[in-house]
């Protein structure tokens, strides 16, 4: 995992101060990181566009001009000119290279936004909007140099915006990157050097980017055990008996030695199953919400659920349900909340008396768990998304793997599944929620049929093979 930021003004200013790089040193690494960027990926001739603001990030793509040139078609372009200091530093050796600035933007091989950067906190005028209209419009391959033209400082998505296949982010990870709105346009996310190891250049931050690398599956390499080493998952099924065997299908696939579905009525379920109408004895770890709906009352649910101390998953309509969502309370259980943004808007409302919208809830994802976790430290919430958030103390962790696979009926309750295994297992809440979300959106990347196929028990299927990848 890597550390993310919410800016990096404070890294570059410890740069100057501690290690004598100057601006200008900085600047000369970003674009020679984007320079080798396109080496490693372009053959020479290549034509690239570079569309350079009138700031120190045009100054950025002026600079990787002059590192092109001679080798590539280079097309520098220039439409609000220049203004900063660095940017007619670097234009200045850009022509006395015999660099010529290019009169329109056109087609070519390489496309190069770099016109706004991280930081940007006003909306785009009509020129800028009618600039990237046509960019977009062209066919080469899309480069953003730190963040896309038109994702905000906080990382909203202005009516228009740079459609990036790779953004090429400048010293360190930003959260702006990270909001589900401009996943899209974001593209896939390289980071780039600025002249120092990123443990120099970083600090410390309580915030975290997920890699695929980070993933541990719980992997058995004792041979003397049984089933008892491993955990009991109990899975509430309620009315939907559907979704809680897809959990339970799942938790048992992830390592759990035994799950239960309890549920008052006999139900079918597939051999690997048990069913019971309370919870065993013997179980280590609870999931309830799936399917759930009125089916349990109040007081089987205080005496089974509430008044246990076991850990649990809260999913779904356990989100909604004021008895349930007491457990937060609980300071000596491990809990983990798993909602998607109108879950999470129904569950504030019920903890707080305050009203959400779902869209203030996915243009403020970042706020919206640390005003979660500021009241409920304690407890692990995983609001999912197309970067899944994941929090519990001080630290967030931001799963960006997922993919539209996922949205599906069932992808939820699969992931209920693979926690609340973790969990019987012996797993802290906050490992059980991160390893548990990495195996889902693995599992996704890995299925193989058209992206719209996908069903809920193919990902089941496919955390049985994650060892294999």
């Amino acid at each position: 995992m890597q550390r993310v930021f919410r800016s990096c003004e404070t890294l570059d200013k410890k740069c100057y101060a501690s290690y004598g790089l100057t601006e200008d040193i900085l600047m000369e690494h970003a674009a020679t990181g984007m320079e080798q960027y396109i080496r490693a990926h372009f053959t020479k001739g290549s034509s690239v566009l570079i569309v350079a603001g009138l700031g120190n990030n045009g100054a950025d793509g002026i600079a990787l001009a002059r590192l092109l040139y001679g080798d590539y078609e280079v097309k520098l372009y220039l439409p609000f000119g220049v203004k900063s200091s660095m940017a007619k530093l670097q234009l200045s050796r850009a022509k006395a290279l015999g660099i010529e600035k290019t009169d329109a933007a056109e087609d070519a091989d390489v496309i190069v936004d770099a016109i706004f950067g991280a930081g940007m906190n006003r909306l785009l005028d009509d020129q800028t909007i009618l600039l990237i209209h046509k960019l977009n419009s062209f066919e080469g391959f899309k480069i953003s140099c730190d963040i896309p033209t038109g994702v905000g400082e906080d990382g909203s998505l202005m009516p228009m915006a740079f459609n990036a296949d790779v953004t090429l982010t400048m010293g360190a990870y930003k959260e702006a990157l990270y909001l589900d709105e401009g996943k899209d346009v974001v593209g896939k996310i390289e980071r780039i050097s600025l002249g120092l190891s990123s443990s120099l250049y970083e600090t410390e931050s309580h915030t975290f980017v997920l890699e695929p690398g980070d993933m541990k599956l719980p992997v058995r390499r004792k041979e003397m055990t049984h089933k008892g080493m491993f955990g009991h998952a109990a899975i509430f099924t309620g009315e939907k008996e559907g979704a809680g065997i897809m959990a339970g299908t799942a938790a048992t696939r992830f390592g759990a030695g035994l799950t239960t579905l309890v549920n008052h009525e006999k139900i079918m379920v597939p051999p690997c199953l048990m069913h019971a109408s309370t919870v065993p004895e013997t179980a280590s770890a609870l999931a309830i919400g799936m399917g759930l709906g009125d089916y349990f009352d109040i007081d089987f649910l205080q005496k089974y659920v509430i008044g246990s101390h076991l850990p649990i998953v809260l999913d779904a309509d356990a989100l909604s349900s004021l008895p349930l969502l007491s457990i937060v309370e609980q300071r000596d259980r491990e809990i983990v909340l798993t909602p998607h943004p109108k879950e999470f808007v129904s569950l504030w409302k019920i903890l707080t008396g305050e009203i959400l919208k779902v869209s203030e809830v996915q243009s403020r994802r970042f706020e919206m768990v640390r005003m979660f976790n500021h009241r409920y430290p304690h407890v692990t919430l995983l609001l999912k998304g197309a970067n899944t958030l994941i929090m519990q103390e001080e630290n967030l962790y931001i799963n960006p793997l997922g993919c539209s696979k996922l949205s599906k009926g069932g992808s939820g309750d699969v992931l209920s599944g693979l926690i609340v295994s973790l969990l019987a297992q012996g797993y802290p809440a906050i490992d059980a929620a991160i390893q548990g979300s990495l195996a889902l959106v693995t599992a996704a990347k890995n299925y193989r049929g058209s992206s719209y196929a996908m069903l809920a028990t193919d990902l089941i299927d496919e955390v049985a093979r994650l060892e294999l990848c």
